[in-house]
């Protein structure tokens, strides 16, 4: 069965002008400004659309970053060469439009986030997020992410994690099955009912 929503880069025939997830930030950013952020290759964009009718049901934005390793935890670095920074790929912004939050879509575009990131050339050690509030901080808090201990709002993720939490075995507490990562490598999110059972106590999904 075809999955109700794929997921692709952001492209020229993308209606993002009815675009609202009630964060008048990131509807702003994504009506006004993300092509300008693609064009100078600052940040990547991916949408999440519905199939049926070819409107946006979310988004999100990737770019490079690094790490200080001593803004690391001490158990977390000593794992680490010992190079100043680490590696990492940013999260800049996700969002879903309200009339699809509270389907799991946004843990579904987390984890193509982080696929994309392991599938990537260029070696990462870590998804970086700015959470834009304490509820989009919770929300990545859930699936693993930790905060930095002076920034309780910038959060990390190790990729090496993020493969066994997001992405692992089925028997994983929020994991999708390996199935649902062969779609996504080839860019078709999983059925979200699915993704409802794997994350089914997020009620909505407008992070940031």
């Amino acid at each position: 069965m075809t999955a109700p929503f794929r997921i692709e880069p952001l492209g020229g025939q993308i209606d993002r002008a009815t675009f609202a997830s009630g964060e008048a930030a990131l509807d702003r950013y994504f009506r006004t400004q993300v092509t300008q952020d693609i064009r100078r290759r600052v940040a990547n964009c991916f949408v999440a659309v519905e199939a049926e009718t070819r409107q946006v049901a979310g988004y999100y934005t990737l770019a490079s970053a690094s790490i200080p390793i001593a803004d690391l935890p001490p158990e977390e670095a000593r794992r680490l060469p010992r190079y100043p920074t680490m590696p990492a790929v940013r999260i800049g912004r996700l969002a879903v439009d309200h009339r699809f939050q509270g389907r799991g879509l946004g843990a579904s575009l987390l984890a193509d986030a982080a696929l994309k990131s392991l599938s990537a050339a260029p070696a990462a050690f870590a998804l970086l997020v700015d959470a834009k509030n304490e509820r989009a901080a919770a929300f990545y808090r859930h699936h693993g992410f930790q905060a930095f201990a002076n920034q309780p709002k910038t959060l990390f993720l190790p990729l090496a994690t993020a493969e066994k939490t997001l992405l692992g075995p089925a028997e994983a507490p929020n994991a999708v099955t390996q199935a649902a990562m062969e779609e996504a490598r080839s860019d078709v999110l999983p059925k979200f009912a699915t993704a409802q059972e794997l994350f089914d106590d997020l009620e909505k999904d407008g992070e940031g």
